[in-house]
């Protein structure tokens, strides 16, 4: 069976820590979709390290690694994350596995993306600016270059084909990008990527799952970022739920069995885009200082807010989520209160669904509110330590997801990590 792993709200999560921690009982690690805007941070030996395309399994020993199809790969980042994390784990290309189904970024890709964003002036959507959304147009668009291509003697031709075709498109654009700079470092890197293990990957996992193995598919961003079910225009190119997984590693949705969903004990976003329990004031402030919300891949400031219900619900719905993990939960240690928001006032009327489109209504979130907890969750070391008032809490959040809390994330170590029987 595969199980998977998940975000549940708007990317950032702490899928990186947990990936990590659960590795130890899987022996394959499959990234099923998104791209180098994702950064899973896990602390290891003391190190903090961010992988972006890599999954995150590879500080496990023994455990391979799979960047699925779904995938679209910019081998210059690709090519810098192999080169930085072999020196913690010397046996990488041994344990790494790249789809030959997986789609490539172009430095033309790059320069769409920044074009394209620089002429949204103020309706910009937060682009990472990383060439995935063109990278993803051109692979639904039936013209993207795909990780096997490098092995073709006629990559070479079908690169320079496409990069005509997507001067064609920056000339539209009053907006001038110096693309040719990354070309160089762009062959330099496809050169690195033939030296990594490429695959026909839904053949090689379907062996792997009939030989026993136990598979954990990685999810990049968050559930309200998907393509078709998230806040959408202010969404990722991809589909970031559970059912991303079958065609993101070419599996049946039959062999999907355990979907692990990760939520922060309140909420952040990166970006533009609509944002219900948004805190823009000293409260916001706090959390973010507290939580250290900063783009572990832009360094961008997070917005920052409480948990919002209504939306983890409807996430929880669309991945039949069968456990959930909460993250940073020792954050909440300095608030009181703690507020909780479990429905939505659209128009006069409250909801408890998640609205089609959240981009153009004035959305008023209720919230329920909780008391602080006495004792700090950042000291506790098992289920029994934890305060009364948090699991309370917690008690309300499964009550509410008919959902069970599997895992409590109380630190930044790979040790802080508290399992709930």
């Amino acid at each position: 069976m595969i199980d998977v792993l998940l975000g549940l709200q708007w990317g950032d999560e702490g899928k990186g820590k947990i990936v990590d921690f659960l590795a130890r009982k899987y022996d394959i690690i499959a990234r099923f979709q998104g791209g180098p805007n994702a950064g899973h941070t896990l602390y290891v030996n003391g190190n903090k390290v961010v992988l972006h395309t890599i999954p995150s399994g590879v500080f496990q020993e023994g455990c391979l690694n799979l960047i699925g199809n779904g995938v679209v790969i910019d081998p210059v980042t690709l090519k810098a994350e192999v080169q930085k994390i072999e020196g913690l784990c010397p046996d990488l290309k041994q344990r790494l596995f790249v789809s030959q189904r997986a789609h490539l970024i172009l430095p033309t890709h790059r320069a769409l993306d920044a074009a394209s964003e620089a002429a949204k002036g103020a309706e910009k959507i937060g682009s990472t600016l990383k060439g995935i959304g063109p990278a993803y147009m051109d692979k639904t668009g039936r013209n993207g270059l795909r990780v096997g291509d490098v092995l073709s003697p006629s990559f070479k031709e079908k690169y320079d084909k496409l990069t005509q075709k997507h001067l064609q498109m920056l000339r539209q654009y009053d907006h001038i990008i110096d693309w040719q700079q990354w070309e160089q470092p762009f062959f330099d890197a496809i050169e690195a990527l033939r030296t990594l293990q490429i695959i026909n990957a839904e053949y090689w996992l379907d062996e792997q799952l009939k030989a026993g193995k136990k598979v954990l598919a990685e999810g990049a961003q968050g559930s309200m970022l998907d393509i078709d079910f998230g806040t959408y225009p202010f969404v990722t190119s991809s589909n970031t739920i559970a059912a991303g997984v079958c065609n993101g590693l070419g599996v049946s949705p039959s062999r999907v069995g355990e979907v692990y969903g990760i939520t922060k004990a309140y909420c952040t976003r990166v970006g533009g885009g609509p944002f219900p329990t948004e805190l823009e004031d000293e409260t916001g402030e706090a959390l973010r200082k507290a939580g250290a919300e900063f783009g572990a891949t832009t360094g961008r400031p997070r917005r920052c807010g409480w948990i919002d219900l209504v939306a983890l619900r409807y996430a929880v719905m669309l991945s039949g989520v069968t456990q959930l993990i909460v993250t940073k939960a020792d954050v909440m240690d300095e608030f009181d209160p703690v507020k909780v928001a479990t429905a939505y006032r659209v128009d006069g009327k409250e909801t408890r669904e998640f609205p089609y489109d959240i981009c153009d209504q004035q959305i008023e979130p209720v919230y329920e509110t909780f008391e602080g907890w006495d004792r700090p969750i950042a000291e506790c070391h098992n289920a029994e330590d934890l305060p009364q008032k948090f699991r309370d809490y917690c008690k309300f959040v499964e009550d509410y997801l008919q959902t069970r809390i599997a895992y409590i994330s109380n630190g930044t170590g790979r040790d802080q990590l508290i399992e709930i029987s």
